[in-house]
C-alpha cells in the first residue's frame, strides 16, 4: 500500500510504501529530504508508485523522543538566531527542526540574496556537536510560515490549507480582466495571488472561442477589430469602419464568428511569470 506522508504543518506529501495496514492521521517513522524523522499519514493511495518507504509506525518512544526533539529545537532557534546577529550576517532565520536521531539540526532562514554562512555553519557545529544544515527559502514559503490576513480578509491560503505553490503569471490577472496593479493582485509575500488561480480554468472555459480585445475577427461576411471582451456580462463588441456591433458571447459563437489574427505586438502578448 502507498500512503501520502507529510513531515511538517502543510509540508510536501511524500509517497511512501508500507507492508500494512496505516490509518489517516497515524504517526510514521520514515526518510524525508533531510534524514529520518516522524511523518503523518494525510493520504492513502490506491494506485500509485511509491518514492520511499516507511520504516515502521511510530512508537510511544518514537513520539516522545520528537517531542523532546521539538523543544530542543526552539531553544537551537533561539541561539542560531543569537549566532546570525553575532556573525553580522543580512538573514532571518524562521525555524529549526532536528531529524528523529538528532544526527542533524536543520536551520530555515530567509535573504535576500546568497549568503556566505560558512563560520555560522562551524560555530553552530561547535555548540550542538551535531551535523548542520541551513535551508534559504523563498519570500512564498516565508509567507506560509509566518502566516498573514489576506486582502479577502481571511488568513492567507497558503498558511491555512495550500501545500504545493503553483505557478502564477499575469496572464491570469488579464484573463479575468483584472487591473493589473500589483498592490491589487499581490499577496503579503509581495508576489501574484495564488487564489488567482482558482478560477482561472473557469474563466478559460467561458471565453473558449471568443477573441481577445485587439484582435481581428470575422463576423458573417465581414471583418472587424474587436473593440472591448467584457467577461462578467458575457459580450463583445466588434468594429469596422462602418458599424460597431455588440452582442454576447454565445450570439458571437452561434453566428459562426472567428478570430482571424492577433494584432497585439509580442511584447503585450508574452506575459512573464512573476512567481520568482
Amino acid at each position: 500500500m502507498v500512503y501520502g506522508v507529510t513531515f511538517e504543518k502543510l509540508g510536501q506529501i511524500y509517497h511512501l510504501e508500507f507492508d500494512g495496514e496505516i490509518k489517516i492521521n497515524q504517526k510514521v517513522v520514515a526518510e524525508s529530504d533531510f534524514g529520518i524523522e516522524i511523518g503523518n499519514v494525510v493520504k492513502i493511495f490506491k494506485e500509485e508508485t511509491a518514492e520511499k518507504k516507511i520504516l515502521r509506525i511510530a512508537t510511544y518512544e518514537d513520539i516522545e523522543n520528537d517531542l523532546a526533539n521539538q523543544k530542543d529545537a526552539k531553544a537551537a532557534f533561539e541561539i542560531g538566531k543569537e549566532k546570525v546577529v553575532e556573525h553580522a550576517l543580512p538573514m532571518k532565520m524562521l525555524y529549526a527542526r532536528y531529524t528523529l536521531d538528532k544526527t542533524k539540526l536543520i536551520y530555515f532562514f530567509s535573504a535576500d540574496g546568497r549568503i556566505d554562512f560558512r563560520a555560522l555553519v562551524k560555530d553552530l557545529a561547535a555548540t550542538f556537536k551535531t551535523r548542520i544544515e541551513l535551508r534559504q527559502i523563498g519570500v512564498r514559503d516565508v509567507a506560509k510560515i509566518v502566516g498573514g490576513i489576506g486582502m479577502c480578509g481571511m488568513q492567507t491560503c497558503c498558511s491555512r490549507f495550500e501545500r504545493d505553490f503553483k505557478s502564477i503569471t499575469l496572464k491570469y490577472a488579464k484573463t479575468q480582466q483584472l487591473l493589473i496593479n500589483p498592490s491589487k493582485i499581490s499577496g503579503v509575500c509581495g508576489r501574484l495571488l495564488c487564489c488567482l488561480a482558482y478560477e482561472n480554468d473557469n474563466y478559460l472555459e467561458i471565453l473558449k472561442g471568443i477573441p481577445d480585445t485587439g484582435d481581428t475577427a470575422k463576423f458573417g461576411d465581414k471583418i472587424y477589430t474587436v473593440s472591448e471582451v467584457n467577461i462578467f456580462s458575457k459580450t463583445i463588441k466588434l468594429r469596422n469602419n462602418e458599424e460597431e456591433l455588440k452582442m454576447t458571447f454565445d450570439d458571437f459563437l452561434n453566428g459562426k464568428g472567428e478570430k482571424i489574427c492577433d494584432l497585439k505586438p509580442p511584447e503585450e502578448t508574452e506575459l512573464h511569470d512573476l512567481e520568482n
